[in-house]
């Protein structure tokens, strides 16, 4: 790759958007070689949406079929020119093809220390909940590569936060997503760049 070429990323996303937003902010200062180019979204409501149409950056809304089909995947991202993949709050499990198509060059953030509290059925709230009940000392984020299992990618980035008796699954959520807001960024720069 030259020095000009623009990296340019997909965000996967189905919910509110923060992480995707954050995410957003850090590269539209044009620092490092990488856009966000599109965001897909698998549920016409989510937040998102908007969030992505406020930084005048195009959204696909597809259905589980369409992100299904290998034909109309691809070519989306083709259309687009998307070399990586950004799961930020994604609540759909990929299909083989896709994360045969980017071997890789598909990221996602997960809110606890994996292995510890990952597979299906185990995001947002569902971890905070079971790390609290489990009145574990410390929990994190864990950045990873996605493969064909839940939570089972070759993992890039780990980052703690100590937890104490008057935690709450509220007040962990607050803890993680402060670590979200400050390593996603940085991990998705790094490894998009090759600086990693």
């Amino acid at each position: 790759m030259t020095q000009s070429t623009i990296y340019n990323i997909a965000i996967f996303a189905s919910g509110n958007g923060s992480n995707a937003e954050n995410i957003i902010r850090h590269f539209s200062d044009g620092h490092a070689p990488v856009k966000v180019s599109l965001i897909v979204c698998n549920r016409p409501q989510a937040k998102v949406i908007q969030r992505g149409e406020n930084h005048d950056i195009p959204v696909v809304v597809m259905t589980r079929a369409e992100i299904n089909d290998r034909d109309t995947m691809l070519n989306t991202l083709r259309q687009y020119g998307i070399s990586h993949i950004i799961l930020a709050g994604f609540m759909m499990m990929l299909p083989d093809f896709l994360i045969q198509a980017y071997p890789d060059r598909i990221i996602n953030v997960h809110p606890s220390l994996l292995p510890k509290y990952g597979g299906k059925g185990m995001y947002g709230r569902h971890v905070h909940e079971s790390v609290y009940a489990a009145q574990e000392p410390e929990t994190g984020i864990t950045i990873h590569y996605v493969n064909e299992e839940y939570d089972k990618g070759e993992i890039i980035f780990q980052a703690t936060v100590s937890l104490t008796a008057d935690d709450t699954p509220e007040s962990i959520e607050d803890k993680i997503h402060s670590l979200e807001k400050t390593h996603f960024p940085q991990v998705i720069e790094s490894v998009v760049t090759g600086s990693k």
